[in-house]
């Protein structure tokens, strides 16, 4: 069995690459909160409103997918940005059964007054990158995310 030492030499560069990958996405994060912050939103709240201005009336389920939300937390963003008058929930025409959220004429022009902003600002986050660095830079990403997910898939059925 090796001991602790020789594991982390042998895997200090993926090590070294998880410690730098979390702090980018610390600071990343920290920086694209800015704008956000600036116009008294949350960045799940920001997340609704930009999904709804961008793909139009969503249903709460569809909002927790494009923000990577629990439904509890989804819940809780949704009728704060109702109390705030930023969206409204109607019923939908073709299932009675599926609320529908929309935003409010309040809303888009609330998120029409961030969005320039706040896309000048994630610019800046990447600017000191070239356009083949950032493309290359995406499909890295994919490329380790969608391994994790293949992972995750495989893992499932293995039998112990």
């Amino acid at each position: 069995m090796k001991n602790i030492k020789d594991i982390i030499e042998e895997y200090y560069l993926e090590l070294s690459l998880l410690t730098v990958f979390a702090r980018t996405e610390h600071n990343i994060h920290r920086k694209e909160y800015e704008t956000i912050k600036l116009h008294n939103l949350t960045p799940m709240q920001f997340g609704v409103l930009e999904a709804l201005y961008m793909k139009g009336s969503l249903t709460i389920g569809q909002l927790m997918e494009k923000n990577l939300s629990t439904s509890g937390n989804m819940t809780v963003v949704i009728r704060n940005l109702e109390r705030d008058r930023l969206i409204k929930k109607t019923v939908s025409l073709e299932d009675k059964r599926v609320t529908l959220i929309s935003l409010t004429e309040d809303g888009k022009n609330q998120i029409e007054k961030i969005l320039p902003k706040h896309y000048e600002n994630v610019y800046t986050i990447f600017s000191e990158l070239t356009t083949d660095e950032k493309q290359l830079f995406k499909e890295i990403l994919k490329k380790v995310s969608y391994s994790i997910q293949d992972n995750n898939v495989k893992n499932k059925y293995v039998t112990k």
